[in-house]
């Protein structure tokens, strides 16, 4: 916005193009440092860690976010960035953290068609696997609140009490808080970690790693991106009394 109110102004009033300019370089440079967005992507990472000994509970919940149907040319469903949690929940239902699975989420459409996120990573777990009749698919959900109510149905049908709840990590204050605010006894089991205690030692071990990542970087401004994003819907979930 910063740079198209300058290219509009730039003929008749060059001061004020001038300043635009200047304010989207400044905001770039700030963005995109790793010491910055690292910085943002940790406050909400590192909110909820697993402890040490997971908890047994009655299901694992695993939010969708995760894959990318089968059109061509990918011969099968695909994993996406976060698709750390589908590979996750499998570890804590072999590790006997739960005896069953329940997947949430449908398909938004501008977002790409297909099948449902639920029957999507149903479709992974299976052929890494987890038997079907230990999954349950919720395939209405079209975002993180819709996934906490529909969840709550399920849970309430089949009496159970507690669930692990598996995001990415940088989605699990919000994700936690909306479960809770339905009443459910979710535990935090977050994955897909992007900022780890290696990452953050590593931004200024030398003098030379110090600089270079004070320079923009694609990655990072995609990282703070998606980190002010998060605090963006947790103000919004908060206002509409869904936090």
């Amino acid at each position: 916005m910063s740079l198209v109110v300058a290219l509009v102004t730039l003929w008749k009033r060059p001061r004020t193009a001038a300043i635009a300019i200047a304010f989207a370089l400044t905001l770039l440079l700030f963005c995109s440092n790793a010491w910055i967005a690292k910085s943002l992507v940790r406050s909400l990472e590192w909110q909820n860690l697993t402890p040490a000994q997971i908890p047994v509970a009655e299901a694992i919940v695993v939010l969708g976010g995760a894959t990318k149907s089968a059109f061509f040319p990918r011969t099968t469903v695909d994993l996406s960035e976060s698709g750390d949690r589908v590979i996750y929940a499998a570890q804590l239902y072999r590790q006997k953290r739960a005896p069953i699975i329940i997947l949430s989420g449908g398909r938004i459409d501008w977002r790409g068609s297909g099948s449902p996120e639920s029957a999507d990573m149903a479709t992974i777990l299976t052929s890494i696997g987890i038997p079907s009749e230990a999954i349950i698919q919720e395939p209405e959900s079209l975002n993180t609140y819709q996934n906490a109510v529909n969840v709550r149905k399920i849970l309430e049908s089949r009496g159970i009490n507690q669930v692990l709840l598996v995001t990415s990590a940088m989605h699990m204050p919000r994700s936690l808080k909306i479960f809770q605010r339905q009443g459910i006894n979710a535990i935090p089991a977050p994955t897909d970690f992007l900022v780890s205690e290696g990452e953050l030692q590593e931004l200024g071990n030398t003098p030379k790693a110090a600089i270079l990542n004070l320079l923009p970087d694609t990655d990072n401004l995609h990282q703070f991106t998606s980190a002010l994003k998060e605090y963006i819907g947790s103000l919004i979930y908060r206002l509409r009394g869904w936090l």
